[in-house]
């Protein structure tokens, strides 16, 4: 490319010509985002506005986009979700969303959490057949966040997002693109039996969880919210679940790569 520009971390901006290229360059950790890349990735969408591009791409080096939070190095116990979405992850998606030309995303493998965020806040995504989008926050005793209760409920529907957000399956990039507004088809005579099984699987996760779930999935079907209204009512709800015994244990599970055991 004939202009290139780096910021620092794992973040990096590339111009060539009026076309700006922005990539989440560390595949090692799936490019999962730390307040450093937060505030890189703002940077690079200042410089590349600041230059003029009449276009952007946002994409990840690697098998994922973004599996989203860094959390590496979050102790739960002192964890202020609420400041950290609002501060740093509500602001960058609001600058993402008020880029002043056409922005694109490219998304393969994960895209999850802030990653599905970054999709939200981004004019046209495209997305490989097998890419995996989803919220994975059922395993942490936390709620989905960065805009994802809007984008699900207003795509989606309310039964199939509450689908996603109880059981914390995935959806693969092929069937984002043809979805439709309710769940999943089975055979007739299996119907019951696996219905009973993600129910006794629901039942055994993180309930404040879910209700604050379905609390923010309500309000929006209800009241017609709009992306920023709802996403500060995932703040506040995240900052309220950060300090449940439930996040926590999902936050050491997570680590010690086990299946958390969750007391609702």
């Amino acid at each position: 490319m004939s202009e290139q520009k780096t910021t620092k971390s794992m973040v990096e901006l590339n111009i060539d010509g009026g076309v700006a290229e922005v990539v989440l360059n560390a595949p090692h950790k799936l490019n999962s985002l730390d307040e450093q890349a937060l505030a890189d990735l703002y940077k690079a969408y200042d410089d590349a506005e600041a230059a003029g591009v009449r276009a952007l791409l946002l994409r990840g080096e690697g098998r994922a986009f973004c599996a989203g939070r860094d959390i590496s190095a979050v102790v739960p116990a002192d964890d202020d979700a609420y400041a950290y979405l609002g501060d740093l992850v509500t602001p960058l998606l609001k600058k993402m969303a008020a880029f002043p030309a056409p922005t694109f995303a490219a998304a393969q493998g994960a895209s999850l959490g802030v990653g599905l965020g970054l999709l939200v806040a981004t004019d046209v995504v495209y997305v490989a057949e097998n890419a995996k989008i989803g919220s994975p926050f059922a395993n942490l005793g936390a709620t989905l966040d960065s805009g994802g209760h809007w984008l699900f409920t207003e795509r989606l529907g309310a039964h199939r997002t509450l689908d996603l957000i109880y059981t914390a399956d995935l959806m693969s990039g092929a069937e984002a693109v043809r979805s439709g507004l309710f769940s999943r088809a089975f055979p007739a005579d299996d119907l019951l039996e696996t219905t009973r099984e993600t129910v006794a699987r629901v039942a055994s996760g993180a309930t404040e969880a879910f209700r604050a779930s379905k609390e923010l999935v309500a309000q929006i079907r209800d009241a017609r919210l709009g992306l920023w209204d709802s996403i500060e009512d995932e703040n506040k709800a995240q900052g309220v679940l950060c300090g449940t015994e439930d996040y926590a244990e999902g936050f050491a599970a997570f680590k010690e790569k086990r299946k958390p055991e969750f007391k609702g």
